[in-house]
């Protein structure tokens, strides 16, 4: 059995693109506050281990995955918007310039084993106009996205440029994370087989 300690739509969806349904989502209930000077590396691969070790310990029969996305610009962190005023400034701050996105995702195995991986990719936003940052404020897609906005849906137009994962930038490093599973034996179909 698969439990996927994320209570994110999604990486379910992501996971489902490549036929991998979780028998159970129990997402991990921690403290996600930075430490201090720690970079956003370190925090992406932190969050990650720590809630695959937390819900683990709820599921002690079981594989367990977690994963956390971290969006950067430098080392500033740019987590989820509060409201429509932060929403607005973390757009500003990303306009017109590159910032890193980190996803750490974390797999613990029933007999206590673990492997992580954490994978960076670089994107690179157009100059926004005050016009376009106000709409898609106003539309509410950044509403529970790290860093502000979604790379999947209307953000999309803001994009000219991506170096690494896409699927990461979405929430969740599909290549990586399927090496994970295979590397500990955790059994799925072969990618194309749920859609065939």
């Amino acid at each position: 059995m698969l439990v996927l300690a994320s209570g994110s739509p999604r990486r379910v969806d992501l996971l489902g693109q490549v036929g991998v349904v979780p028998s159970e989502i129990d997402p991990a209930d921690l403290d996600e506050t930075p430490g201090r000077r720690e970079t956003p590396r370190a925090y992406a691969a932190r969050m990650a281990r720590s809630k695959a070790h937390a819900v683990a310990q709820r599921h002690p029969t079981c594989y367990v995955l977690a994963a956390d996305t971290v969006v950067a610009a430098g080392r500033r962190i740019l987590d989820k918007p509060a409201d429509a005023r932060e929403a607005r400034q973390r757009l500003e701050m990303l306009s017109g310039r590159r910032h890193c996105v980190y996803g750490g995702v974390c797999l613990v195995a029933p007999d206590g084993r673990a492997a992580e991986r954490l994978v960076q990719t670089s994107v690179r936003f157009k100059r926004l106009h005050d016009v376009e940052i106000a709409g898609y404020v106003a539309g509410g897609e950044w509403q529970g996205k790290a860093g502000g906005y979604a790379i999947q849906g209307a953000a999309a137009a803001f994009v000219p440029w991506i170096n690494g994962s896409y699927t990461n930038v979405v929430g969740l490093p599909l290549t990586e994370t399927l090496a994970l599973l295979d590397g500990m034996g955790v059994p799925r179909p072969p990618v194309g087989a749920a859609s065939a």
